[in-house]
């Protein structure tokens, strides 16, 4: 079976200033996600998955007309009123749950081993490749899923610290949990942050950190809608609440319910989060282009 890969696109890009998913930033006009889809295709994904919101259906519509019919693909909603039955959200909330209730949206039309991932990252080749292997051995499996481990160096910034979610991997190579650290950068030549008691601390350049890149098995939705559920009742008066994928994650991990195995890759991811980031992202898109690994047209 084909692994299928859902693309989390559903929020607005606010501190962008923008809908950046569908900024042209290649050197022929590609989205960032373009290159996402390019790459799984030719790893072995069969299918993708567009979480979106509404407001912006049309556009994603348009997008993905582009492809000529040569992608199968459906797009989802994702807006704060997508809840189960007998909850309410607080009064106040302006916008959905978060990554792990995007990944819900996909349920009516995801029915086997799939991929998750931001639409707006460079998430490079080797990732897929690994990602395709793992999740073509996946079907029929359940609680058994994965996340791609990238080393820390290769998402660093070229523009200040950044936030990474440090990953903490059992002998197994399973993932025992993830720790948000701040600040991360490197200095002389080391790659550090400021630890709790605010002394610097020393990474070392192939520290696994998460970067949204998971892959799970159809079980995944039952156990999402029952911790959404108990989410919802803790956060019943927060109208800031999130429901990411690391806290669906590290319930499941605490509570022995499944495992996660952390693939690590050697690719380079990069983002845009800031229109300052823009520059040096052009300018890596269009060397890969140089370098061969992508054609001048990807579709």
């Amino acid at each position: 079976m084909h692994p299928t890969l859902l693309l989390m696109a559903a929020g607005m890009g606010s501190r962008y200033g923008g809908l950046k998913q569908l900024d042209g930033i290649g050197p022929h006009g590609e989205v960032i996600m373009d290159y996402s889809i390019y790459d799984a295709l030719r790893a072995g994904f069969g299918k993708v998955v567009f979480v979106v919101r509404r407001s912006f259906e049309k556009e994603f519509e348009i997008f993905a007309k582009r492809f000529g019919g040569t992608i199968q693909y459906d797009i989802v909603l994702q807006e704060i009123e997508n809840i189960p039955d007998g909850y309410s959200y607080p009064p106040g909330r302006t916008k959905p749950w978060g990554t792990n209730h995007a990944v819900m949206m996909a349920a009516p039309v995801i029915h086997g081993p799939f991929a998750v991932l931001n639409a707006d990252d460079y998430y490079g080749v080797d990732s897929f490749r690994i990602m395709a292997a793992y999740l073509q051995a996946a079907a029929g499996r359940q609680n058994k899923y994965c996340m791609i481990g990238f080393h820390v160096e290769n998402t660093l910034s070229e523009t200040g610290g950044v936030s990474r979610g440090i990953c903490q991997v059992d002998a197994n190579h399973y993932l025992s949990g993830v720790v948000e650290r701040h600040h991360i950068q490197r200095v002389d030549g080391q790659i550090r942050y400021t630890g709790d008691g605010n002394n610097t601390v020393i990474l070392p350049d192939h520290t696994p950190v998460s970067m949204n890149m998971w892959g799970f098995t159809p079980d995944y939705f039952a156990w999402s809608e029952r911790l959404f559920k108990a989410f919802l009742q803790a956060n019943s008066q927060n109208p800031e609440a999130e429901f990411y994928i690391p806290y669906a994650v590290n319930e499941l991990i605490q509570s022995r319910a499944a495992t996660v195995s952390v693939l690590p890759t050697t690719s380079q991811w990069f983002g845009v989060t800031y229109r300052e980031d823009r520059p040096a992202v052009e300018r890596r898109l269009a060397e890969l282009h140089r370098e061969g690994i992508y054609p001048a047209k990807l579709f």
